[in-house]
């Protein structure tokens, strides 16, 4: 069994400082309404501390002092207690504080009586979601694996979240899932979640946490989902776009996740996420005693990583291609 190896840093962690005041009476959050008629359309950054691609994408559009034709724009860094632990010579460390702040998001979590950095934060920030029409989740991986758009649950605003993905033309990768075990999603909260209310959400896994690819996807996806929803000029983004839109898309449907069953789990060999595995009860992992086995044919691996190994923690995702019509 194979240890997962630490890609390069490539990008250097902004300093968002400067940020920190923002205009809302909640730190690292600005908002800016136009005065018009128009959507709530909301970009996030830093739901990791470690996922620094997002911070960069979010600085230099704050820098740029923009203000959205129509509607209100809402630009957030998320974790950043976590952020503020970040050091490359221990990059994953600042994954989060105590707990992932991308599980704390039913209400269940946020008006119960436990308490956490991350649960301090979300309550925070709940408000404002509550109030977005439309949000971008900018995000990164552990391996260096192509862009993947994560669309939500089936059934759960995922194929609304898809459409969506269709209109923005990246990436090629659009994920329906099955949610995560360990909590609630800040894309499936409230209204993000129900497939019959239009309010969509999306995240973007833009790549290697620290290649310097992943910035680009950031800038590139933020840019093209401001367009769509009209808040800024269609021209100006589009010259600031460094990417060229995806040339073909499809859906990744996943049907289960392996949830590690203890702190053993490891693949028979170095995954990076998206390969397909082409026959059924092909072996992928060991937990323990427990052998991990492609359920079907053609089998695609999302996202896989041992790095944050514990029980309970989904260690990859199994699923199928779909053709979009």
């Amino acid at each position: 069994m194979s240890k997962t190896p630490i890609p390069p840093i490539e990008l250097l962690a902004p300093d968002i400082s400067r940020h920190q005041n923002g205009n809302t009476g909640i730190p690292y959050v600005h908002s800016f309404d136009s005065g018009r008629p128009g959507p709530h359309v909301m970009v996030q950054a830093l739901t990791h501390g470690n996922e620094i691609c997002g911070a960069i994408a979010l600085d230099w559009l704050l820098g740029q002092k923009l203000q959205p034709a129509h509607g209100r724009l809402t630009l957030a860094f998320g974790n950043i207690e976590a952020f503020a632990l970040w050091d490359p010579a221990d990059p994953n460390r600042s994954r989060f504080v105590e707990e992932d702040f991308n599980r704390v998001w039913a209400d269940e979590a946020l008006h119960g009586p436990r308490n956490s950095v991350e649960l301090s934060r979300a309550r925070q920030l709940a408000p404002i979601i509550d109030s977005v029409d439309y949000l971008l989740d900018l995000h990164s991986m552990t391996e260096p694996c192509r862009p993947i758009m994560v669309c939500g649950a089936t059934g759960r605003g995922g194929e609304k979240s898809a459409r969506l993905s269709q209109k923005l033309g990246v990436p090629q990768d659009l994920l329906i899932d099955t949610g995560h075990p360990a909590g609630l999603r800040m894309i499936e909260r409230g209204p993000f979640g129900d497939p019959n209310d239009p309010r969509t959400a999306l995240l973007i896994e833009c790549g290697q946490h620290w290649e310097r690819s992943s910035a680009d996807v950031a800038m590139d996806t933020m840019l093209r989902f401001l367009a769509h929803f009209g808040m800024v000029d269609a021209s100006w983004a589009q010259a600031h776009m460094p990417m060229q839109p995806a040339t073909s898309q499809h859906i990744v449907r996943v049907t289960e996740a392996v949830v590690a069953r203890s702190t053993d789990f490891a693949f028979d060999k170095h995954y990076t996420g998206l390969e397909v595995i082409p026959k059924a009860g092909t072996l992928i992992a060991q937990d323990g005693e427990f052998r991990v086995t492609t359920p079907y044919d053609d089998t695609v691996l999302v996202m896989p990583s041992t790095a944050h190994r514990r029980i309970g923690n989904t260690m990859v995702r199994l699923g199928r291609i779909e053709q979009l019509d």
